[in-house]
This record gives structure tokens, sequence and C-alpha cells, in this order.
């Protein structure tokens, strides 16, 4: 099930998406479709398409439920099997594990630990063998957290030879990544805004 682009719901008092059906369903461990649309006010379609994604990945087992007197055919009853925590399974519609934004976290932890960076070093550190950062997506997050206010320029770079940079100590807001949307502003998890537009400017 794609996420709801996260510049939509940047004014929202709770996340959506996702994140909620997961949280309805470590509460009632037991329900169907119905159940969770009482509990998150989402559409059946949404919630639909994450319970079969869940479902594939092994995280929902099957159960015939009672059927409604108002219903024709008794509705699906699952059950939970697999808890894996707060945070909500990143699945495919097959139920495979979704990579979008792996490597953006995988470099968020990466310059916390390893101080001071260029580009070509966060690339290599922040890589793993299931999902390798390229330079030019290192390049590319470095630049709008840099933008953004997290990064601190040590020495600019020059022809033949990147700059490099620091994570701000005080600019660590957690351990979800941000976010450089579509719309290139910039979504921090954490604190649930927008903490970077283009109209913001910012350094070079």
């Amino acid at each position: 099930m794609a996420r709801k682009p996260v510049h939509l719901t940047a004014d929202a008092k709770r996340p959506e998406g996702r994140q909620v059906i997961w949280e309805a369903i470590r509460r009632l461990r037991t329900f169907n479709v119905g159940d969770l649309e009482i509990a998150t006010y989402l559409k059946e379609a949404t919630i639909r398409s994450y319970v079969e994604a869940l479902a594939k990945g092994g995280y929902l087992q099957r159960a015939q439920g009672q059927p409604r007197r108002e219903a024709r055919f008794p509705p699906v009853t699952w059950t939970l099997i697999r808890d894996v925590g707060v945070e909500a399974p990143r699945l495919t519609k097959q139920g495979k594990p979704c990579t979008a934004g792996l490597g953006r976290e995988q470099m968020w932890r990466t310059m916390r630990i390893i101080g001071e960076f260029d580009l070509h070093s966060l690339a290599v550190q922040a890589s793993t063998e299931a999902h390798p950062v390229s330079h030019r997506e290192a390049e590319y997050y470095i630049r709008y957290m840099h933008r953004a206010g997290y990064l601190h320029q040590v020495a600019k770079g020059g022809p033949g030879r990147p700059g490099r940079y620091r994570l701000i100590p005080s600019r660590y807001t957690g351990p979800g990544a941000p976010q450089v949307q579509r719309i290139r502003q910039v979504w921090d998890p954490n604190r649930e805004e927008v903490v970077w537009r283009p109209e913001d400017g910012g350094h070079e």
C-alpha cells in the first residue's frame, strides 16, 4: 500500500494510513475490516489493501468470522500472529518489505555515528549488502540536510574534492530519517512537521 504523501498530512494531529491501521490491529489482535474502519475512520479500500499486504507478509492469519445479520456473507476475521512492535511494517502489495527510503534511513543513522564525512565516505559507511547507497543518493541527501540546517559544513568542496560535513548534535531529532519530498521540501517525522521549504533558501 502506497503511503499518503506526508506533505498532505503535515498538519494532521495524529499519524495516518498504515501506521494508524497497524496501531489498531495491535490493540484489537483479532478483527475484521469493519472493526478497523470503526477504529481508524479510514476508507475500507485503504484498510483492505494494507490488511492483504500484512496477510501475504505473514503478519496476519485468516479465520472465518461470525456472520452479521445484515450481511449475505460473513466478514473475514483476522488474527495478528506476528507483532513486530510499534512501527508499522512497510510492505508492498505483495507483502514484501518496501525498500523505498531505506537508503536515507541508513544515511541518517550513519551521520550520527561517523562524525565528519563527505559524500563518498557516507555512501560507503551507510551501504549494506542488501541495500547499497550510491554516491548520487548520498550527494542529494547531504545537499538537502545541509539546506535544512541539520549539517555543518566543515570544509567546502572544490574541483574533484567534495565538501565535508558533520551532523549538528542539537539537530538530531530522533530515529526517523528526515524525508526529502517530491516537492523538494524536508519533512521531519520525529517532529511531525515540515522543517524546510524551497522558498526558505538555505546553504548551497
